[in-house]
């Protein structure tokens, strides 16, 4: 008995640390963190389309036919709900872009039952990050943590709005991070068993100190509820652009210029290396800011200032948190040999639409971005500047004439188009009634149609 009892002893010891690694409450940090999340709900104005005897996806010569026997198409609100967190006590609350996306109307409601119109500053579609702004005052912001330190096991708490239900608390573990779902070229997601619904999204992903780690932005789910998945932007990775989207509405990247894939086992042997690891530049964009720094094609970057690049998908998400003018030693390896290259990271080519000139993106129907190098070789193009169509609103002027997802817009009324704001300023000078001529490449192959703008700017 004398021999066991110093390990009882310890034994009981052991199982008194983990019982104080499991917290028993979340109540405290639920009573100091509620009020700095907020629900926002939106209303959308959309155009119902009435149903046609034809619904074959072409058009009908009876179309234009239907269409004055049933004169304007009739409207519908639709409405939506989601979760936000005030960021400022000036006002300043976050969420995702698409709870707001395309909303005509953002209501924020706060914890006190209050609620106010809220202003939209600036969103970034890429990270699925949207910055708005209520007259209100005495208003509790959050904590920011260091999301970098959060680890596989650490608690956390959601508060959000799911289903509508109000001030709802969820709890689990941190259960994975740097999660790609395909949602964009920078997923980096903390993925948690918390349970995070439809309404979730906007809201706050806390760790145990009540500090915000992430945003809670998707689920994976085959029924719509929650299935032990949710994932949850982390916050080092957006917290950068709150401060731009606050001064000018959008984000303007940094790049590197250079193409990058990953280094499989061929490509590992070829160049001698000793693993997988890194991101493979198969070409450098002539006079980018890499090619002026001395990178060169064949290069493998291992490391951007202290962080280490696993993969190729690690580059991307590195320099997103970078500003165009920032400088970093970019890590990599040449016949080799490692070497260390400073580059001052440039700015990204335009590919946004400013507050200014978003109207004239709505009248068209269209949602495009400027084309670049890796857009021209998956999209098979042959033109070397233009403007490529991401969507394509159903039953706008763009539709109608027959503009596709994946053309690149090349002429518009004989002017060449470089960024999105050539076309703004042509669609400047074009009155409404007016028309388009516009010349494009489609997968190779040049194609020619006219946009018939509205006459009616609300249409």
């Amino acid at each position: 008995m004398k021999i066991l009892k110093p390990f009882i002893v310890l034994m009981i010891l052991m199982v008194s640390q983990q019982a104080q690694a499991m917290p028993s409450s979340f109540a405290d940090l639920v009573t100091e963190q509620r009020d700095t999340v907020v629900n926002i709900s939106t209303t959308k104005t959309v155009r119902m389309q009435p149903k046609t005897p034809q619904q074959r996806g072409g058009h009908s010569p009876f179309d234009q036919l239907f269409r004055d026997f049933f004169g304007q198409i009739p409207e519908q609100e639709r409405h939506a709900l989601g979760t936000g967190f005030i960021l400022s006590s000036k006002g300043y609350v976050v969420t995702n872009n698409h709870v707001i996306d395309g909303a005509d109307e953002i209501i924020v409601k706060t914890s006190d039952g209050k609620e106010f119109k809220a202003e939209l500053i600036g969103n970034d579609a890429k990270l699925d990050v949207a910055l708005l702004k209520i007259k209100a005052k005495g208003l509790q912001a959050v904590k920011l943590a260091d999301s970098d330190k959060l680890r596989v096991g650490d608690w956390v708490v959601a508060i959000g709005n799911p289903f509508g239900l109000e001030q709802t608390v969820t709890a689990g573990i941190v259960s994975a991070r740097g999660r790609v779902i395909g949602s964009g070229p920078y997923d980096d997601f903390i993925q948690t068993d918390a349970a995070i619904n439809p309404g979730n999204s906007g809201g706050p992903l806390f760790n145990r100190k009540g500090e915000l780690v992430g945003i809670n932005t998707a689920i994976y789910s085959r029924s719509g509820g929650n299935n032990g998945i949710g994932f949850a932007i982390p916050i080092n990775l957006v917290h950068s652009v709150f401060d731009e989207l606050r001064k000018t509405g959008h984000v303007q990247r940094a790049r590197l210029g250079v193409m990058i894939r990953d280094v499989d086992r061929e490509t590992m042997e070829a160049l001698g290396l000793e693993n997988k690891d890194g991101a493979l530049v198969p070409q450098v964009q002539s006079g980018s800011a890499a090619d002026k720094a001395g990178i060169q094609a064949g290069d493998v970057i291992i490391a951007v200032d202290n962080t280490i690049i696993k993969t190729s998908h690690d580059l991307p998400i590195r320099i997103a948190r970078l500003h165009p003018g920032d400088k970093v030693m970019i890590h990599l390896i040449r016949d080799g040999k490692k070497l260390k290259i400073p580059v001052t990271v440039e700015k990204m080519p335009d590919d946004h639409v400013s507050s200014a000139n978003k109207k004239h993106a709505i009248t068209l129907g269209l949602e495009l971005v400027a084309l670049n190098e890796e857009s021209k070789q998956n999209l098979d193009v042959r033109v070397k500047y233009g403007l490529v169509v991401r969507q394509v609103q159903p039953n706008s002027p763009a539709a109608r004439a027959g503009i596709k997802r994946g053309d690149v817009l090349h002429k518009v009324n004989g002017h060449v188009l470089r960024r999105v704001s050539d076309l703004s300023d042509i669609m400047e000078k074009t009155e409404l009634g007016g028309s388009l001529k516009v010349l494009m490449d489609r997968h190779g192959n040049q194609a020619f149609s006219i946009i018939r703008l509205p006459k009616d700017s609300t249409k």
